[in-house]
């Protein structure tokens, strides 16, 4: 890489950092827009009757199915992380993953049940693919400056989420208002859009993310001189057990539920086979993982302790902070009152104008500043990303419109509208999508994600333990909102119209919680691992996530069940004292983690 050193990249720059950056920015925001867009629509189009296009399932199956695919696309990032860092590049992998999401999010929108489900398994690997290597881009490409990584990634951070704020708005709303097909084929045209921009606009990157050759192996280990620990045979065998146990759990789980137990690999084990096959692989997995640990220093091996037990809280945050495109967006369905009246009406629609148009013209004057310096070499790639921006706009506003002018009328599912007023409309009447509460989080991680990055800056900075438990505490007092809100929900209700104002303060306290706790994790693992570990340790963590998001799914699962017998509110508790206990332990942790990290903040 003689010719490629990072002053290149900072020659021709936007906003203070490199035209490239903005690619990926691009790139990512629109996987993101698709990500988000069509997980946002998931659990109700299978929730969803019959009449009114969707699969008619239980909530408890819809929920094994949404839990299972989340946890895989998590897993998956392994095997796409070492793909890329081993075979392909990173290149390559970013746009192996963007073909395959599209693939899917086109799958998808056909509707039939070999497509969603051929769907689901192409964004699960597409996503593998995809996810981990973006980031490894932005890395590389600042490597020599790292006093400008942190807001190259703030810059990042802020197209993931005004991607996954756009996607589910704009695809929310077409799922819901227009056809399902409809919302989960744009997720997939933007995912196209992403993918072509990244591919014409790749040679801005010099050398990052090529093909690893042995030249660039060899330069890699020369590097990297920590202590070599291979895994042995009975290691790697250990390794593959868990991995084909994890595997079939993860699959079996939804299918078993989903086919009445038709379609059941661990039958053989009797009705709680599902059960002793997991533990089964977390057992030999821990087994594994502590005979890891006693082969390193005393120091080494401290640190990697305290990373796994962060991964351990981590299980319980992921899995309670995902109730939002599960339980949550069931609550917002069928339970909350949706529709506003009068000045409520017209400040919505105000409101819900001004956070459309604002974000995207901010994100458009990026966009309008990279062509700038990149449009003279990267003409093809520019018209392309302007045309998905079009689209954007276009589709953006019409929705705007759609909502104005229907205020005080009732959509038909034949798609005419009734007046909701019998002689004439005398008030603003909207209903808001059910999705839209979703898009909350994008906005106030926005919003607020400045003020907690200049709280970790001060001087009153606090623990890691201390964050952890901020975080966990704050995600307690949002499930506790939803939970006096669904206070009045007789057992086995199947409807309610509970304030909204709830919801808005479940997503306001879980994204404080987020900002306490997403960003401190793969930090710690940055710091506390060495690197001839970082790629198993990563391993660990994301596993801990996928974890997680499978035990979001599985909570869920349970939502009718503890309905019907003890009354909504009573799930909500549920969750709300899980993440107290978690908090507490966290932060009496403290002065044990404090020892295990050596001085490391």
């Amino acid at each position: 890489m003689s010719q490629n050193t990072t002053d290149q990249f900072f020659k021709n720059t936007v906003i203070g950092h490199p035209a490239g950056l903005f690619i990926l920015f691009f790139t990512e925001m629109w996987e993101r827009f698709s990500f988000y867009g069509m997980r946002s629509l998931l659990i109700l189009f299978l929730t969803a009757s019959f009449t009114d296009g969707g699969w008619e399932w239980t909530r408890e199956n819809a929920s094994a199915l949404f839990g299972s695919y989340v946890g895989l696309v998590y897993l998956s990032t392994m095997l796409g992380g070492y793909f890329a860092d081993k075979v392909i590049g990173f290149r390559w992998a970013v746009v192996v993953g963007a073909v395959l999401m599209t693939l899917g999010h086109a799958a998808m929108a056909v509707e039939t049940e070999f497509s969603i489900y051929l769907g689901l398994i192409l964004l699960v690997f597409g996503n593998g693919f995809f996810k981990p290597n973006m980031t490894s881009i932005i890395s590389e490409m600042y490597k020599d400056r790292p006093e400008k990584k942190d807001g190259a990634y703030t810059l990042f951070y802020m197209g993931v989420n005004a991607g996954a704020f756009f996607g589910i708005l704009l695809c929310g709303y077409l799922g819901e208002k227009v056809g399902w097909s409809y919302g989960f084929g744009l997720a997939g045209i933007f995912m196209f859009f992403g993918m072509l921009q990244f591919w014409l606009s790749q040679n801005i990157f010099g050398d990052i993310g090529l093909k690893p050759n042995k030249e660039s192996k060899a330069k890699a280990e020369a590097l990297d001189s920590d202590k070599r620990n291979p895994f042995t045979p009975w290691q790697l065998a250990l390794i593959a057990l868990t991995s084909i146990l994890g595997l079939l759990w993860i699959l079996n789980a939804p299918a078993s539920k989903i086919s009445g137990g038709k379609i059941d690999v661990f039958a053989f084990l009797g009705s709680g086979g599902n059960n002793y096959a997991i533990l089964t692989a977390l057992v030999l997995f821990i087994i594994l993982l502590v005979y890891r640990f006693t082969q390193y220093s005393k120091i080494t091996r401290e640190k990697l302790m305290a990373v796994t037990f962060f991964a351990f809280l981590t299980i319980f945050f992921w899995a309670i902070f995902e109730q939002s495109p599960n339980s949550l967006t069931i609550f917002a369905s069928d339970y909350t009152n949706r529709v506003l009246e009068g000045n409520w009406s017209v400040i919505f629609l105000v409101m819900n104008s001004l956070i459309t148009v604002l974000p995207l013209g901010i994100i458009t004057w990026v966009l309008f500043l990279m062509f700038k310096q990149t449009f003279k070499n990267y003409a093809l790639a520019n018209i392309i990303l302007s045309l998905s921006f079009v689209i954007v706009w276009g589709i953006a506003l019409w929705m705007l419109a759609k909502d104005y002018y229907t205020a005080g009328y009732l959509d038909l599912s034949d798609g005419t509208l009734e007046l909701l007023k019998i002689e004439k409309v005398t008030t603003a009447l909207t209903e808001v999508p059910a999705t839209w509460f979703s898009t909350l989080n994008s906005l106030f991680i926005i919003s607020l994600a400045p003020l907690f990055s200049k709280w970790w800056e001060s001087k009153y900075n606090p623990s890691a333990n201390i964050k952890y438990g901020i975080g966990m505490f704050l995600l307690a007092l949002g499930m506790a909102c939803v939970a006096i809100g669904a206070s009045g929900i007789a057992p086995g209700a199947k409807t309610a119209s509970v304030s909204m104002i709830w919801l808005i303060l479940v997503y306001l306290f879980h994204t404080m919680g987020e900002l306490c706790i997403s960003p401190v994790g793969l930090s710690y693992v940055s710091k506390l691992v060495p690197g001839r570990m970082i790629a198993f340790m990563f391993g660990v963590w994301y596993l801990a996530v996928a974890i997680g998001m499978k035990g979001a799914g599985m909570f869920g699962e349970n939502i009718d069940t503890i309905a019907n017998e003890h009354g909504l509110s009573y799930f909500f508790w549920m969750l709300t004292i899980i993440s107290v206990v978690v908090a507490v332990f966290s932060i009496i942790m403290t002065p044990v983690i404090k020892k295990l990290m050596h001085g490391v903040r």
